[in-house]
């Protein structure tokens, strides 16, 4: 599945817009990564066990994007953006992946002609 963030992707054509897809993801560290985290928060520095977490958590916003388009019979994300929040002040974080599902086709490829009857 093709993304991007702009809303054309460089040697493709947009040939139909199939609508707005998402993925959506909350999560909440695990009791190792809450533990680390409170430590961390207390002595300064980057938190590497919420850096994890919050990667994770992207990825698979991501992917159930591509999975929505998918769905719709998109082959490429356009727009595609990030939006995340807390949703708990216990470190609970929802991520937001979103954009607008597309069919794009290589610039140059040959369009199959509609079926004409005999």
């Amino acid at each position: 599945m093709l993304s991007s963030t702009t809303f054309e992707i460089h040697g493709y054509d947009i040939t139909e817009h199939k609508g707005m897809v998402r993925g959506i993801i909350v999560r909440s560290p695990t009791i190792s990564q809450g533990i680390i985290g409170g430590l961390k928060s207390i002595i300064g520095g980057r938190i590497g066990a919420y850096t994890t977490m919050c990667e994770q958590t992207r990825q698979q916003a991501f992917e159930d994007l591509e999975q929505h388009a998918a769905e719709l019979g998109a082959n490429a994300v356009i727009g595609v953006r990030y939006d995340a929040s807390s949703v708990d002040p216990r470190g609970a974080v929802e991520v937001l992946c979103y954009g607008t599902a597309v069919v794009a086709q290589k610039k140059g490829a040959l369009i199959s002609p509609p079926h004409l009857p005999a």
